[in-house]
């Protein structure tokens, strides 16, 4: 018998546990990351792919010979049984809120012993919501009153996710479907066609899961070109390696671009 060991091989099979490892200074213990892992910039360069967010190359994941394999959502569990049947340890985490999305953050430093390194960096992140908090004040104070609907998918119809419907209020904007946004699976989350249209929202966030976003297409939808932020041209593709990863990112960046992209707006209206 030895002394127990931390995970020295470590597989993210998702965006937000690579990028927080990157940040508590642990990269070097990754040895395979998602294709659709783009943070840090150049992450690709120093880590195989090997995986998407729906499936997984479990011989690659094999020969790798990972000591912890770390996903995401209840849509990798077949991904997860697998790996699992395969033998190896696996982690699965269904944060939603940002609250949760935090509190995963602080499960990843623990299991690499970077518990004071991850103090800083949550000081940082909770004055940034502070900040927004702030921006969200003085929006109010200045009479600004703006509705978002947030379409995370096009064909079905998705709203916002909890953390980046949470995250667009948090910096004082009004998401039309928040009474949505805790369903846990996707399809909780199709949004009404007519509420929509009713609600008459002041801008449009657009985030297709990594689909670009047709612009043009919000108004060819039937009875949506009389909208408010279809007519004014305040459609907003935001990008998903920021919004649509339940990590550092929204943190990191995602606050400042929404402040960036509200200021923005309201300075030309």
């Amino acid at each position: 018998m030895k002394l127990p060991t931390l995970p020295h091989r470590i597989i993210c099979l998702t965006e937000e546990a690579a990028e927080l490892l990157y940040l508590l200074g642990e990269q070097d213990r990754i040895i395979g990351i998602s294709a659709f892992a783009l943070r840090p910039t150049g992450i690709k360069k120093n880590h195989p792919v090997v995986s998407v967010f729906t499936h997984t190359q479990i011989e690659k994941v094999g020969d790798l010979k990972p000591d912890l394999i770390i996903g995401y959502s209840d849509i990798q569990k077949d991904i997860a049984r697998e790996l699992i049947e395969k033998g190896h340890n696996v982690f699965i985490s269904n944060h939603r809120s940002l609250q949760e999305v935090i509190n995963y953050c602080a499960t990843i430093a623990s299991l690499v012993d970077a518990n004071s390194r991850f103090e800083k960096i949550v000081e940082r992140w909770l004055e940034k919501i502070e900040e927004a908090k702030r921006f969200a004040r003085k929006l109010k104070e200045q009479g600004h009153s703006l509705k978002v609907y947030i379409e995370e998918w096009d064909e079905p119809r998705i709203s916002g996710i909890h953390y980046f419907s949470e995250l667009v209020e948090l910096c004082g904007l009004e998401d039309i479907n928040s009474h949505l946004r805790t369903g846990f699976l996707a399809k909780e989350r199709f949004p009404d066609e007519k509420y929509i249209i009713e609600s008459d929202p002041d801008l449009i966030l657009a985030c297709w899961c990594g689909k670009k976003v047709e612009l043009d297409s919000f108004s060819q939808r039937e009875g949506w070109s009389s909208l408010k932020s279809v007519r004014n041209k305040q459609i907003y593709e935001l990008p998903p390696e920021i919004f649509l990863q339940p990590g550092p990112a929204l943190f990191e960046e995602g606050i400042d671009y929404l402040i960036e992209l509200v200021e923005k707006m309201t300075r030309s209206s």
